[in-house]
């Protein structure tokens, strides 16, 4: 087992590992949520044709493997939210994404709408408005550490679509 393995608590031998800490990505050594985000945009790119309504379901199916997941790995690291999980982030981003139609990914600017939603997802995953920072400190176990970063992706989503409103 490597260090970072052995100081992040990662077990490659069990899938909600692999899935809580966003296939690995989480074990940056600095920022693994910001990686954990980049690690989500080639998902994102792989589920972004899909119609909307399967796309929105993969995004329920993502979280609820994810509260079991992040919930299991967060018990047995024994700690309430690992900065190392960053399954949260993976579907906190696909929920901004919600926002931005495939269509708009196939024009020249598509790369411009994918920065903008993740720098969006970022700025709210990271700054903690209310009600975000009040479910953060509140709510725990897994629910808890993906609740914040579902209400952080509503809340990009919204800035999304306001933009594309403007715009």
């Amino acid at each position: 087992m490597s260090s970072l393995s052995r100081s992040t608590g990662f077990d490659r031998r069990k899938l909600h590992h692999w899935l809580a800490f966003g296939f690995g990505s989480g074990l940056a050594p600095k920022a693994p949520g910001t990686f954990g985000t980049l690690a989500a945009i080639p998902f994102y790119l792989l589920m972004s044709p899909l119609v909307w309504p399967y796309y929105l379901g993969l995004v329920v199916v993502f979280t609820v493997i994810g509260i079991w997941a992040c919930d299991r790995t967060a018990r047995e690291l024994g700690t309430k939210d690992p900065s190392a999980i960053v399954w949260d982030e993976f579907v906190g981003f696909f929920i901004t994404m919600l926002a931005v139609p495939s269509v708009l990914l196939t024009e020249s600017y598509g790369w411009a709408w994918i920065l903008a939603g993740f720098l969006a997802f970022r700025l709210f995953d990271i700054w903690k408005p209310w009600p975000i920072r009040v479910i953060d400190e509140r709510v725990e176990g897994g629910l808890g550490i993906m609740l914040d970063d579902i209400l952080a992706g509503i809340m990009a989503a919204l800035t999304l679509l306001v933009l594309r409103f403007v715009l």
